[in-house]
């Protein structure tokens, strides 16, 4: 009887560790998926920089092409042009960079999705066994209540000697 007590509280022991483990992978996915929204969106933005970069590189390469064309014209137009070739060339580094970020967010962004799903397969086999020990506990009650109404017939019948 003791050791069926003794099983029966390590059983729900472990149940109850398995609901925590399951609550806490459960709170990770959350926050792992927070962080996944925040990806796609620092993703999005860099995107959208990387448009208006793009943008501004072209523009700036049509005023160096419009300048090189009226080149002759002087020292001011040298001047101008040379701060536009600077800005081409600033611009260059901006979108390369942009760029960088952008294939850094796009892996960080495929590792979250990894791990997430990592979690998430972890997260359906603690259900599982979680769902096995509950299984195994309804048994165990099954049989410490067949166990004890055969011990009162038992010791009703003895009563009865």
């Amino acid at each position: 009887m003791e050791k069926i007590k003794e099983r029966l509280t390590k059983l729900r022991a472990e149940a109850d560790a398995a609901v925590e483990r399951a609550e806490a992978a459960e709170s990770k996915v959350k926050q792992l998926e927070q962080q996944i929204l925040a990806k796609e969106q620092e993703n999005t933005s860099l995107t959208n920089q990387v448009h208006r970069l793009e943008g501004e590189l072209e523009k700036s390469e049509d005023q160096v092409k419009e300048l090189k064309r009226t080149g002759a014209e002087g020292d001011s137009a040298r001047a101008a042009s040379d701060n536009l070739t600077r800005k081409v060339q600033l611009l260059e580094e901006e979108l390369d960079s942009a760029e960088k970020n952008v294939k850094e967010t796009v892996e960080k962004l495929r590792q979250v999705d990894v791990k997430a799903e990592h979690f998430e397969r972890q997260v359906t086999r603690l259900e599982q066994e979680r769902d096995s020990w509950e299984q195994k506990f309804e048994e165990m009650q099954e049989k410490y209540k067949k166990s004890k109404s055969e011990l009162d017939e038992l010791v009703t019948s003895m009563e009865g000697l």
